[in-house]
This record gives C-alpha cells, sequence and structure tokens, in this order.
C-alpha cells in the first residue's frame, strides 16, 4: 500500500483520529486453518516484499507506534493473497527489521520489534506486531499516522496535540517531571546499563551515547514536538537517585513477602523502592533466597527453571504497574503457591492464555530499555514461557494470568515434590547460616559442626569422627571437644568415667542456648 500525503487527506476528511480505547494487537499463532483479517485497516497492514523490504516500511512502523498500535503482514499481497517468502529473505528480513527498529537514524526514538516467522496453508510469511508506544515517533524527521486507508504525515498541529494528550492520558510513564535534572539521575547507573548493553550486544548502538543522548535515545523525555527536554517519571523510575523516587512516585513500593509458615504476616520481607535496574536484581534476589532451582536439562544443556520463569514473572509485574497508584505491587511466596499481583489499567478482565494474549506494556518506554539492558525478554513471552516452564518446575499444575478490576494477578501453584525441595533447601540453608554463626563465635569450624551433630542426640568420638567423614579419630577432634567441654557447651554422659569405651557427648543447657539462639539470627 502506498503512502497517503497528508494534504490528499485532508481534501477528503479527517482520518486517524485515535480510538477512545488503545488497540492491542493480538499475539498471532497462525496455522494452516487460519485465516488472515479480511483486508488492510487502521490496525492492518499487508506488504508483499518479495525484491526487498518496502521503502515505506519504516512510515508504516511508525505510524502504528504513534496511532494505536497494530500488525504488519511481509509476504502478503494488498488484498490479502498469501505469497509467501522464501526462508533466506524470512531469517534475512527479520534480522533487518530488528536492526531498523533499534536505530534512531531509522526510527526516533527506536523501538525494538520482534518479528515472527508463522505458516498460512504451506507459505511462510513474517509478522511483525507493533504496539502503541507512549512515544512520539519520527522518520526521517516526519511524524506519521495511520488511518484505515493507509500511513499519511503530518503537518498540521491539531491532530499532533491531540495525539500527544491522548499519550499522556494513557501512560503515566511519561508523566513530565520538570522539578527534575539529569542532576537527579545516578551516572553509575548509566555506566552499569552500558555495561549490561555490552554484555548483551558488543556493538549495541547506544553504547557510545552520553547521558542526554540515551535518555532521548530510549525515549526518557516527554513526546512533544519539537522535542523536550523535561524528564519522564520513566526516566526517575529507571536512573533516579532514591529521593527523586521517593518525591515523583510517593506510593512506588514493591513488597516481597516470605509466607510459609506465618501466613497471616510473613517470615521473611524485602520492601524495594529504589530504581528498576537494582529492584530487578533485587527481587530476583529474594527469589533465588527462597525457591529452590532443580537440575534440568533442555537440549543436552542445563538450564535454570527458576531463572527462566521468574524473570518473565518479574518483569510482568515491572511492565504493567501503575506506578502512581498507591497499591503496592508485590511478590508472596506461600507454601503452596507463589502470587504476584500489582496495580494496573485492566483490558479484558479475564484470565489470559498463550491463546489469547495480547502484548499491551502499561510502560513501553520501560520495558523497552530493560530489552536492552537483557533484563526483559521480547514483550509477550512471559505468558509464553511461563505456561511451558512452570508445569516441568511443578509437575501437574499450570499458571494463571489474570486481570481483575484494579490490576494484574500471576498464581503460579506449587506441587508437593516442589513445595518438599523448598524446605530441604530451606532446611539446609538455615542449617549453613547457623553453623556459618556458631564457626564465627567458636573460632572453629570443627568445633561448630560437632555441635550441630549433637544436636539431636549424644555421640562418641568415633561415631562423630565417621559423620564428620574422618577415618579416625583426629588430634584436632580431640582438641576441640575437650575445647567444648571447658566452655561448658557439652558434656560427657558418664562425667564418672571420662576415658569409658562407652563415653558420649550432648550439649549442655549452655550449648542448646547457643544453637536456639542461632536460628533467629539468620
Amino acid at each position: 500500500m502506498k503512502a497517503i500525503s497528508h494534504e490528499a487527506k485532508k481534501e477528503n476528511k479527517e482520518r486517524g483520529q485515535p480510538m477512545s480505547k488503545p488497540f492491542v494487537p493480538s499475539c498471532l499463532r497462525v496455522n494452516q486453518d487460519s485465516v488472515l483479517p479480511p483486508r488492510e485497516d487502521l490496525h492492518t497492514e499487508f506488504k508483499e516484499a518479495r525484491a526487498g523490504l518496502p521503502g515505506n516500511l519504516c512510515d508504516t512502523l511508525c505510524a502504528f507506534l504513534n496511532t494505536d498500535g497494530g500488525t504488519l503482514y511481509l509476504g502478503v499481497g494488498d488484498r490479502g493473497e498469501v505469497l509467501g517468502l522464501d526462508p533466506e529473505q524470512i531469517e534475512r528480513y527479520a534480522k533487518d527489521i530488528a536492526s531498523i527498529s533499534n536505530n534512531p537514524q531509522k526510527i526516533d526514538p527506536p523501538y525494538l520489534l520482534f518479528p515472527q516467522a508463522e505458516s498460512i496453508g504451506d507459505k511462510r510469511i513474517l509478522v511483525v506486531q507493533v504496539p502503541l508506544s507512549s512515544q512520539l515517533h519520527r522518520h526521517k524527521g516526519e511524524i506519521y499516522l495511520r488511518s484505515d486507508e493507509g500511513d499519511y504525515r503530518v503537518k498540521g498541529t491539531h491532530q499532533l496535540a491531540g495525539l500527544l494528550n491522548r499519550k499522556l492520558g494513557i501512560f503515566t510513564e511519561q508523566t513530565p517531571m520538570p522539578q527534575f535534572s539529569l542532576k537527579d539521575l545516578r551516572p553509575d547507573l548509566f555506566e552499569r546499563s552500558r555495561t549490561l548493553m555490552r554484555r548483551r550486544n558488543q556493538n549495541h548502538p547506544w553504547l557510545d551515547l552520553d547521558m542526554d543522548a540515551l535518555l532521548r535515545t530510549a525515549g526518557l523525555y516527554t513526546p512533544a514536538d519539537p522535542p523536550s527536554s523535561t524528564l519522564t517519571l520513566a526516566a526517575i523510575l529507571l536512573f533516579g537517585t532514591d529521593v527523586a523516587i521517593r518525591q515523583a512516585a510517593p506510593a512506588y513500593t514493591f513488597d516481597c513477602l516470605l509466607r510459609r509458615r506465618d501466613v497471616e504476616r510473613y517470615d521473611d520481607r524485602l520492601m524495594i523502592d529504589t530504581n528498576l535496574i537494582d529492584a530487578y536484581d533485587l527481587m530476583m534476589g529474594f527469589i533465588e533466597k527462597h525457591l529452590n532451582d532443580p537440575f534440568y536439562l533442555e537440549h543436552d544443556a542445563s538450564i535454570s527453571l527458576r531463572e527462566r520463569i521468574f524473570r518473565e514473572a518479574i518483569s510482568n509485574i515491572i511492565s504493567h504497574r501503575e506506578y502512581r497508584d498507591a497499591t503496592p505491587a508485590r511478590l508472596m511466596i506461600y507454601k503452596d503457591r507463589v502470587v504476584l499481583d500489582n496495580p494496573a489499567m485492566a483490558y479484558f478482565h479475564t484470565r489470559i492464555t498463550p491463546r489469547n494474549l495480547r502484548s499491551h506494556p502499561k510502560n513501553p518506554s520501560i520495558c523497552k530499555f530493560m530489552i536492552q539492558i537483557a533484563r526483559f525478554d521480547q514483550l509477550g513471552s512471559g505468558v509464553l514461557n511461563i505456561h511451558k516452564y512452570w508445569p516441568i518446575y511443578a509437575p501437574g499444575t499450570e499458571p494463571v494470568f489474570r486481570e481483575t478490576p484494579h490490576g494484574f494477578e500471576l498464581l503460579l501453584p506449587l506441587s508437593s515434590a516442589t513445595v518438599a525441595g523448598a524446605e530441604l533447601q530451606l532446611e539446609l540453608r538455615l542449617e549453613s547460616r547457623l553453623e556459618s554463626r556458631l564457626e564465627s563465635r567458636l573460632e572453629s569450624k570443627l568445633a561448630a559442626r560437632v555441635v550441630m551433630l549433637l544436636q539431636s542426640d549424644p555421640k562418641g568420638k568415633a561415631e562423630l569422627a565417621g559423620m564428620l567423614g574422618h577415618k579416625t579419630v583426629s588430634g584436632e577432634l580431640h582438641k576441640q571437644i575437650n575445647r567444648l567441654l571447658e566452655t561448658g557447651l557439652i558434656e560427657r554422659t558418664l562425667p564418672d568415667k571420662p576415658n569409658s569405651r562407652l563415653q558420649k557427648y550432648r550439649l549442655t543447657e549452655k550449648g542448646r542456648a547457643m544453637v536456639e539462639k542461632g536460628p533467629a539470627q539468620v
């Protein structure tokens, strides 16, 4: 389809007026029984792409990003006939579109897109899902909008003003923060971000950008025409000092709770109100602390199921959270389930599955940046990957994604085997920390291990030596037992016969008090 000029559009009738509610493109899973949309419209564009990527590709991508989102089908004629693409074309086009969408010389600011190869009958096509962006995107300095009849260039101010107001109304991450400047941002977080980008891609196009250029390229200034230099709420949440974050979003917090034993309050708690880069790592650390990670091979390589699942779960609550809402986003670990919920604008009020998945991030600028630093995967991957890996992590269960009138909730039921593994991990961790604490107080690892072994019942020296992995009772073991006797932490079961072959050792009240004090401090 050829682009329609703004002048021609104006001569007919006004087009491209945004809908009252943003379009949310479906996560297409076409198969032999699937059909394409019947025709091109506000949210659908067909392109043949037989001889290369279309020259007006960037116009269409910008128009979708600016107006209401949509889906681009490459390998389909103007009338919806499926022409197909060669496998080599599909691979090359997918790489080129990903590169183009992340290049500020092509789309400014860039918006990383993820083309997907799909099948219709015996033909292969390339599908590019483009969400509504919170930013205002340009191609070669021009702003494009979308109408039922195609893409058109904007020159007037009335449509532009309406578009900007609508974006600011939908995406509160774009709330202007004129009271803040670059001085309120942390330079170390910019350096850390570059390091993470470099790990993801040694030739990442953002690596050489200074602070101002990086913010502009990432779309972290308020959208305006001409471009603005006012920081957005997203910029503060990603790079701000803790003081700036509390001033910009006083209610923002992530509340992480362990409720295995005390379900009314908590066994462990971590409240996070720092920048989102650190917040992601802190939440992952809380998960690693309290959930086990069973061994799993995929394609003959060991992978972490826990990481695959929870990087998606945590990216979900970060990307969909409403940061101006006073309700905290929560990560709660119970004995039989894990629950993540957060305040957000709900669109469907239903359970979300891979079949009805629709990608609509509440905070697209935040998502886009977190993808660049490899904290998030592509949009829409969370539901798919968690549905794939959770039944392996917790056999016999399935995850439940659902929207409520107040936000978003992810329920991850734990199987009995997973619960047992988590309990064992908790016991081992507590035992390890207790042993470490005892070691620091007794100034001997061997003495600490002896105390740990005597918790259950009395034991003789030979029995202790065997449990410690020693072939015989060593001189060091004799020495540590004597020290423990001198300090009153252990005592003989046969005090009148210290050299008896039946002699055993047990903890005294003092020794038990030391052990019992340990867990409370763990």
